[in-house]
């Protein structure tokens, strides 16, 4: 369990990087990628980074990741003061604009992330924790969390193994245009790579209402779907093309009780969980459950 938050002493770092990293020879790429997107987090604005802000900070990545390369230690790996020190070198005004919106990030009061990485995610389970990150942060943390797993799932492919990713609260990440594009980017690129990507959440409308969601399900051979309200049914029935009959399956439907989709198969299902194991004790957030234990 690793829980991030501004009083937690663990740390992950966001310039964290494999060798391994990208398919290609030069991580750097895909990295660089990352970095962009976070950059644009943090500036802000519709229009995003300015081609000129977009080239400053590609530079910048290539050269701080330089000395690491050359001997990937540990102890080498930058920081985000270091990708900052470097913005305060460079010569064009867009650079200090840039430097001057990470420094907050860097030595100010959101300045979490300007650690290096000081948690073991190697064990067969890991739980990121993000919700005490406070609403300044938690768009930044989430795409930091999902650069980390690619991480594990790079060096999972690498040894030939599966990485299940289990997302709670879905519809926050397609809320911002910025973690929307590099959510659906990190799923399309997860089932390439060997990595079996579940979004989870109750709030259908906000999920549907997000630009992405179209390539979100174009890339998903499984969706399993439970009682859904009546403005949810309406728009999941047009989006995933669902029958009259079948949207009875989903209306005022018991626990345990919906659709199952599956490539072009539709399919409803009962699935009434017994209450008398020790496993539906440890599961359970009912109150009146919770009351009686």
């Amino acid at each position: 369990m690793i829980d991030i938050s501004p009083t937690s002493d663990q740390y992950i770092n966001p310039m964290d990087i494999t060798l391994n990293y990208s398919e290609d020879d030069n991580p750097l790429t895909l990295k660089s990628d990352f970095i962009l997107s976070l950059m644009e987090l943090i500036v802000g604005g519709k229009a995003g980074l300015e081609p000129v802000e977009k080239t400053v900070v590609d530079r910048c990545v290539h050269m701080v990741y330089r000395e690491y390369l050359q001997d990937p230690r540990p102890e080498k790996m930058p920081v985000l003061g270091d990708l900052h020190a470097l913005l305060c070198q460079q010569p064009e005004p867009e650079a200090q604009r840039l430097a001057t919106a990470l420094e907050i990030y860097v030595s100010g009061s959101l300045n979490v992330f300007n650690h290096r990485t000081n948690v073991k995610i190697n064990s067969r389970i890991v739980c990121y924790v993000i919700k005490k990150l406070g609403k300044q942060l938690k768009k930044f943390g989430m795409q930091v969390v999902q650069d980390q797993v690619w991480g594990r799932v790079s060096e999972n492919r690498e040894a030939h193994k599966s990485t299940r990713l289990y997302i709670d609260e879905m519809h926050l990440l397609l809320r911002e245009e910025q973690t929307a594009a590099y959510t659906v980017e990190i799923w399309k690129r997860f089932r390439k790579w060997g990595g079996i990507p579940t979004g989870i959440t109750q709030n259908v409308k906000d999920l549907l209402s997000s630009r992405e969601i179209e390539n979100i399900f174009e890339n998903s051979d499984f969706v399993y779907m439970l009682n859904q309200a009546g403005g949810d049914r309406q728009i999941l029935a047009k989006q995933l093309n669902i029958s009259p009959h079948q949207l009875g399956y989903v209306t005022n439907s018991n626990a345990g009780e919906g659709l199952l989709f599956f490539g072009s198969v539709i399919i409803p299902f009962v699935d009434h969980f017994p209450k008398d194991t020790e496993l539906y004790e440890i599961m359970t957030t009912r109150l009146e459950d919770l009351a009686a234990q």
